[in-house]
């Protein structure tokens, strides 16, 4: 669609290791409108992260392999780029906040350069006084005295480094932010802190996000709409009240909701899925939830169910497809 400012339609990735083959991304599909703010939840291993590296074809050399599918940002399909026109797409119009900040930052280069670097990139043709204009507005942004861009990572707190990983993805006012659980760890108050600047940013340069996360709360106080992905498909995609507030929800999100502690409730325990994640080393056939989910019906074991749209939301289940139903 012409209104979309990414579409990644029918990705495939697998890693290849010396033991298996691992089925990453399977038919994996998604939209994001220039300004959408999109959060993609889901367990660990469910892919979150592979998109997004697949997204910036930062994949493990020799080991990550994108199959088949196509990523088209901005009408075009970068899979069929060089290597020349990424190096000019990565930081300048797409840029990610990595998932650790302590390991994101260079120890042996002080912060500023490490935000300047950035501008040195993508803006040669500023000057110098320019440049380090640009890095102490960026910083006074995000909160962090501009005295201090010439300490380095281990003078800074998670939270501080945090600040300057989003500094330096923002610094070139990017289309599009891939920001992997940027607050997963970090404490309550400092989480709060950090979301609070990512919507303030993103409000002055109206990027879009894709925030992965495995947090309901934080996509529920900061995202416009939804992918709950699971087995490397994405099983739901709405708004973010269809998501919480719908009564037709895809099992496997009833399930994550389930798991959200109620504080007025007196119950002792907490309602987790049963099962394990599916062994993504298994190709698997029909449906990725069939094993954990309590709707399973004979056609989820051999047919993967596509997805059904219904007010612009998304279910990839059997339950809710009226053909199957019948």
């Amino acid at each position: 669609m012409e209104n979309n400012l990414l579409e990644v339609e029918k990705l495939n990735v697998e890693y290849i290791t010396d033991d298996a083959i691992v089925y990453a991304l399977n038919d994996f599909s998604l939209n994001v409108k220039p300004g959408e703010k999109m959060g993609l939840v889901g367990e660990t291993g469910a892919g979150k992260t592979t998109l997004a590296l697949s997204i910036l074809r930062l994949l493990p050399q020799k080991v990550g392999k994108i199959v088949s599918g196509s990523i088209k940002y901005a009408g075009e399909n970068i899979l069929e780029k060089p290597e020349s026109y990424m190096l000019s797409l990565r930081g300048r119009r797409i840029s990610m906040i990595f998932q650790d900040p302590m390991t994101s930052l260079n120890p042996v280069k002080t912060v500023g350069d490490q935000v300047l670097e950035v501008l040195d990139l993508h803006f040669p043709q500023l000057s110098k006084e320019e440049k380090n204009k640009k890095v102490d507005d960026m910083f006074q942004m995000v909160g962090i005295p501009c005295s201090r861009k010439n300490e380095y990572p281990h003078q800074f707190s998670g939270g501080m480094k945090q600040r300057i990983v989003i500094a330096m993805a923002l610094i070139a006012e990017p289309e599009l932010l891939l920001a992997d659980e940027p607050t997963t760890a970090l404490d309550v108050t400092i989480q709060a802190q950090i979301l609070d600047l990512m919507k303030e940013l993103k409000q002055k340069f109206n990027s879009a996000v894709i925030l992965i996360t495995h947090d309901l709360g934080v996509v529920a106080e900061f995202c416009d709409s939804v992918a709950v992905v699971y087995g490397g498909r994405v099983v739901e995609l709405g708004k973010v009240e269809d998501i919480f507030l719908r009564d037709r929800k895809h099992p496997y999100t009833s399930g994550l909701i389930n798991c959200i502690p109620d504080l007025s409730s007196t119950t002792p325990r907490l309602h987790p899925i049963p099962g394990r994640m599916i062994d993504p080393r298994v190709k698997v056939e029909g449906c990725c939830f069939a094993n954990r989910c309590p709707h399973c019906m004979d056609i989820c074991k051999r047919k993967t169910p596509e997805m059904i749209y219904e007010n612009g939301h998304g279910i990839a289940c059997h339950l809710f497809s009226e053909q199957e139903g019948k």
